[in-house]
């Protein structure tokens, strides 16, 4: 056999017969060693991430100070919602307090408006040519409150010769309902002795009270009268 065909089969078999084979237990730690690299890496991005997505992380000494500013404000809101209430309870009493005052101007407006009605009376009984004779209504007065109508009068008798009067006043009004004219009468006459406004006096009498007006309606005049024994004795055309 040619010497370089020897050696020509010495490299063949020398190829054919290398095989590096690892013992399982490597292969096992370098598996190991890649994943915890993979997972070291994946940490690291991971942190990288959250860096980038909510900032830098804050130390013990900028998280006291944050808890400092939250309670400084906290205690500020507390402070304002106390101001607050405290104010709120301030603008009650100055509403009951001008309620209540409201309610006195109106019950001393009142009481003023029947010492007028007293005087005028009063004034009637003095002596004079121009005093009227026989029954009057002064202060006459009648408005309008809603669908309430309210009216308030003074029931007078004059001169020298003065004797117990008894008697009823009536009220009646000029409306416009449905677009159509209508009289109303008060009190009605269907509803008996008992609703007539009657009067009894030897010098004066007031009378006052309020009467509910039908939905829709509107009211042009007003006429207050007084009877006695179905005779008309004194009448007045009232303005609302």
């Amino acid at each position: 056999m040619p010497l370089s065909k020897f050696f020509r089969r010495r490299i063949t078999a020398s190829k054919m017969t290398i095989n590096q084979h690892l013992p399982w237990p490597i292969k096992v730690a370098l598996f190991a060693v890649v994943i915890g690299i993979g997972g070291a890496i994946a940490m690291w991005t991971y942190d990288l991430g959250r860096s980038f997505a909510f900032g830098p992380k804050f130390s013990p000494e900028q998280m006291s100070e944050l808890q400092e500013k939250v309670s400084s404000l906290t205690a500020e809101r507390d402070k304002l919602l106390a101001t607050a209430a405290t104010i709120e309870s301030q603008q009650n009493i100055e509403k009951s307090m001008q309620k209540q005052l409201a309610d006195q101007i109106n019950a001393l407006t009142a009481e003023n408006n029947k010492i007028k009605d007293d005087l005028a009376f009063f004034e009637s009984l003095m002596p004079s040519a121009n005093r009227p004779q026989g029954i009057t209504l002064q202060k006459a007065k009648i408005e309008l409150v809603g669908n309430q109508l309210r009216y308030r009068t003074l029931v007078m008798q004059g001169g020298k010769a003065v004797r117990e009067f008894s008697g009823e006043m009536h009220i009646s009004l000029t409306l416009v309902q449905d677009g159509k004219p209508a009289m109303m009468e008060f009190p009605d006459p269907r509803s008996g002795e008992s609703a007539k406004l009657k009067l009894s006096f030897k010098h004066y009498q007031r009378m006052e009270g309020q009467i509910t007006l039908p939905e829709g309606v509107t009211v042009k005049s007003a006429q207050m009268t007084v009877l006695e024994k179905g005779e008309l004795r004194a009448k007045q055309n009232v303005s609302l």
